[in-house]
């Protein structure tokens, strides 16, 4: 799989899931945008680490639940590029809690950033891609978005809405050239998890068929390869990097 040429636009790229995904299609051939919100200092070694590997990087800070700041931002991108080629929905937050007890807050900021951004990005690259006639759009939902948890309701419902919203999408945009899928990763090894305690962490294990967590060159695989051409009759579907722990 090669993406010579290709400029792709991730969300969340500074740490974890997202910055594997920015290396990965980095090492391809792909000119990345990391975006970041709060961490210049990650977002900067995320691009970093891409340059010095003989990639091209470059750092744009705007918070995706602003639809202002994400029209402005990709405005100045395709200023800067002339195109925008792939768009990566990775960027996300948790404000867990029981249902009963759970603040209109929690639930606000982590639908507006979780559903609503990935609303506004798809918003603002879709135009430029169709004018193009050709794009890639991945968004990273998760197995809790399929399966559910309990203390979880707001990020389950968020995550549950950008399947419908990419199934939604990808029957508008494919006659296009425009792809949109998803990749729904299960337990990955993170930051988050390494702070788990070991009996927790063999609880989780207990749970998933092939007895491990995932690693983030997983899901950037699985990403890689939804935004190649090798991909380019594939729309509306979902990988779930998950080790078996839903099977839907």
């Amino acid at each position: 799989m090669k993406l010579d040429g290709k400029i792709a636009v991730v969300t969340g790229g500074s740490r974890g899931i997202g910055k594997a995904i920015c290396l990965y299609l980095a090492n391809l051939g792909a000119t990345v945008v990391v975006n970041y919100v709060s961490r210049p200092d990650a977002a900067e070694a995320t691009a970093m680490a891409i340059k010095d590997a003989g990639g091209k990087a470059a750092v744009y800070q705007f918070d995706i639940s602003n639809s202002d700041q994400v029209q402005g931002a990709f405005k100045k991108i395709l200023a800067d590029y002339g195109r925008i080629d792939i768009l990566v929905n990775n960027a996300g937050i948790t404000r867990d809690g029981l249902i009963a007890t759970m603040k209109e807050e929690a639930w606000d900021a982590v639908l507006d950033t979780n559903l609503k951004g990935a609303f506004n990005c798809i918003k603002a690259v879709s135009r430029p891609m169709m004018k193009q006639r050709w794009g890639r759009i991945v968004s990273i939902t998760s197995v809790i978005g399929f399966a559910g948890n309990a203390g979880q309701a707001n990020y389950a419902a968020a995550k549950a809405g950008l399947i419908g919203l990419t199934r939604s999408v990808a029957k508008e945009l494919a006659s296009r050239g425009i792809t949109v899928n998803g990749v729904a990763p299960g337990y990955i090894e993170t930051d988050m998890t390494n702070a788990l305690s070991a009996e927790v962490t063999e609880k989780i294990k207990s749970e998933i068929p092939m007895n491990s967590l995932g690693s983030v060159d997983d899901v950037a695989a699985a990403v890689a390869y939804l935004v190649s051409d090798q991909a380019r009759y594939v729309t509306g579907q979902f990988i779930h990097v998950n080790g078996g722990m839903f099977m839907g």
